[in-house]
């Protein structure tokens, strides 16, 4: 089911369609009923996921050799960020789209300074 439900997702589908897609993922992977505050730090693991796959590709720093095969893409991460992100906003009955569509009429009015 979660196969069809995938090849269902095409390029064109709005972020209300993915974002019913992804309600759809994580009920039948039986985290429906996942508390909020499990999901946040859900979310908040998944960020530094993405934090390691960023370091791990784009930098000169130094990375512990036996966890090489972790964290393998940024994509991923990326992806695993969204999900849980959407997951959340599902949980509370948040429209992500109309959330963003709202806070970005008050980021439109704010004066934006870049200190480079």
């Amino acid at each position: 089911m979660q196969k069809e439900l995938l090849n269902s997702l095409t390029d064109d589908n709005s972020l209300r369609e993915i974002q019913h897609y992804i309600k759809k993922v994580i009920e039948m992977r039986g985290f429906g009923n996942q508390p909020v505050q499990e999901a946040t730090l859900l979310l908040l693991e998944e960020v530094g996921e993405l934090a390691k796959a960023i370091r791990k590709s784009g930098t000169n720093m130094s990375v512990d050799i036996n966890k090489l095969h972790n964290y393998n893409s940024v994509e991923s991460e990326v992806a695993d960020v969204f999900i849980v992100l959407v997951s959340i906003c599902n949980l509370l009955d948040i429209d992500i789209f109309q959330a963003l569509k709202y806070k970005e009429t008050k980021n439109i009015n704010r004066t934006w300074k870049n200190n480079k």
